[in-house]
């Protein structure tokens, strides 16, 4: 299993020390965790999630290109004609001209970004919206259905997953924290959970929105570990 911490703008060296498998950085920038500025050297083991909601392809493209990152996480309402577009964009050698801020010669990826879409769930959902983007995606991301694109801090009702048709893996998110590692191994003895790839935490580790609280992430870690979830 898999761990992704998510929604970071301060202390990511700090948080890197813990070796999650991924870290999401938010560029959407209605969010409180809204990052701009530079990002610390990382290890290399540990890939750079851009989150984005409805963005200009544009938009991500710069983002991939300036920060390097390896992953991208669409929050929105972005179409599979969309994702594949930003695959192919990214599978590019060197960049084009992306926009006067960048030089011709800007290095992106030399393979595609991954590509994580993510659909937010309440009390029921519909999961043949999911087959349009099975060739598109890397993975989908569930999270729980609020007031705000993700962040919201509470869990949604994960028995609605037992009628996940797919194969493709899945991270779970929304409101996973210490309070909740019961249900958690509760629901990694159920068949709902044979395709989830990776735990996503946010909001329950936060001393205030984008900083994490080391203390509580190693906390989880070791738990879950104990388990065997992570």
């Amino acid at each position: 299993m898999k761990l992704k911490i998510c929604g970071i703008t301060h202390n990511f060296q700090e948080v890197a020390q813990l070796q999650p498998h991924y870290l999401g950085i938010n560029f959407w920038k209605p969010s409180l965790r809204y990052f701009e500025g530079e990002i610390p050297k990382l290890p290399q083991n540990i890939k750079k999630v851009g989150i984005f909601v409805d963005a200009p392809l544009e938009d991500v493209l710069e983002k991939v290109a300036q920060y390097q990152l390896e992953v991208v996480q669409l929050h929105g309402q972005e179409s599979p004609e969309y994702c594949t577009t930003l695959r192919q964009k990214t599978s590019l050698n060197r960049a084009t001209v992306l926009s006067d801020r960048f030089k011709e010669d800007t290095q992106v990826h030399a393979h595609p970004v991954e590509i994580i879409k993510v659909f937010s769930i309440k009390t029921d959902f519909d999961f043949s919206v999911l087959q349009a983007y099975e060739a598109v995606c890397d993975y989908f991301l569930f999270d729980t259905k609020g007031k705000l694109p993700g962040g919201n801090g509470y869990a949604f009702d994960w028995s609605v997953l037992e009628a996940y048709s797919s194969t493709k893996p899945y991270f779970l998110s929304g409101g996973i924290g210490l309070d909740n590692i019961d249900m958690l191994v509760a629901f990694f003895q159920q068949k709902a959970s044979q395709y989830c790839y990776a735990l996503d935490v946010n909001s329950k580790f936060e001393t205030q929105p984008g900083h994490k609280c080391i203390e509580k992430l190693k906390e989880f870690i070791d738990r879950v570990s104990q388990v065997r979830l992570c």
